[in-house]
């Protein structure tokens, strides 16, 4: 069994039928999938999606580009306990577009934590440093500060694609770290080197539907099923057998997010 811990197929963007799509997840494995919220809009629909589907759990949470639009109605829906609501996110900071001043950013960011911290949910962490950055003005530069704040914080850094040095200070938060299509086509060999690394016991699998579709898909549409192609990727890299990915990467999913 798998479990794609991330993507966005409730949202209305999303072009493909969703009944064949939850198929084809089924057909290759994937029997759980976690659908994540980017905007009160999103989060709404997220849950409602998820109480449509079997299988199917739900994050609400403003991704930091739209942090500017406040996010009280998180806290709300937090406090609703949905049956099917596993996560806070996606949430954090990204200092590639800066849709959202910094500083809003991180008061955004600051305040999600702290409705998961008070219903003891764990955080699906989205952290995109500027294009150029430098010492100065590198995003984990206030990143890290922010989660020090909440040392019982449980969450996951989704579509990590940094340093290993980074990777390493996420593991000793006790964070998990979230592959998808990226470890299966970059060319950066560190990124690699990183990917090849993650321990087994915090490793977690993602697609990000409908971004970033994995090898040997690219240039069609994201979805659940293509988890398994993630999944074969590091079982070759690591010479280690699929069942073994798929194992560790489930029991992992479902600790941190209570889907067992």
């Amino acid at each position: 069994m798998l479990v794609d811990t991330h993507c966005h197929i409730h949202e209305a963007s999303y072009k493909l039928p969703v009944s064949d799509v939850l198929q084809r997840a089924r057909e290759t494995g994937v029997e759980k999938l976690i659908c994540v919220g980017t905007s009160e809009e999103s989060s709404r629909q997220a849950l409602n999606f998820s109480d449509q589907h079997d299988g199917v759990f739900a994050t609400v949470g403003v991704h930091p580009h739209d942090a500017k639009d406040g996010v009280a109605a998180i806290g709300d829906l937090v406090a609703t306990k949905h049956k099917k609501l596993v996560a806070v996110g996606e949430i954090g900071l990204d200092y590639y577009y800066l849709h959202s001043p910094r500083d809003v950013q991180i008061a955004a960011f600051e305040q999600q934590l702290q409705y998961a911290c008070d219903a003891n949910l764990p955080v699906a962490f989205h952290v995109r440093d500027a294009e150029k950055a430098n010492e100065n003005t590198t995003v984990w530069r206030d990143f890290w500060p922010v989660v020090s704040n909440f040392p019982k914080l449980r969450g996951v850094l989704h579509s990590f694609t940094d340093s290993h040095a980074n990777m390493e200070r996420g593991l000793v938060h006790g964070f998990y770290i979230s592959a998808n299509g990226i470890s299966t086509f970059t060319r950066d060999e560190s990124q690699q080197e990183m990917f090849k690394n993650i321990p087994l016991e915090r490793l977690l699998l993602e697609t990000d539907a409908p971004f970033l579709t994995p090898r040997p898909f690219r240039g069609t549409m994201n979805e659940p099923c293509r988890v398994s192609e993630v999944a074969k990727h590091h079982a070759t890299v690591r010479n280690c057998s699929f069942d073994e990915i798929a194992h560790h990467t489930t029991r992992n999913a479902e600790a941190l997010f209570d889907i067992s």
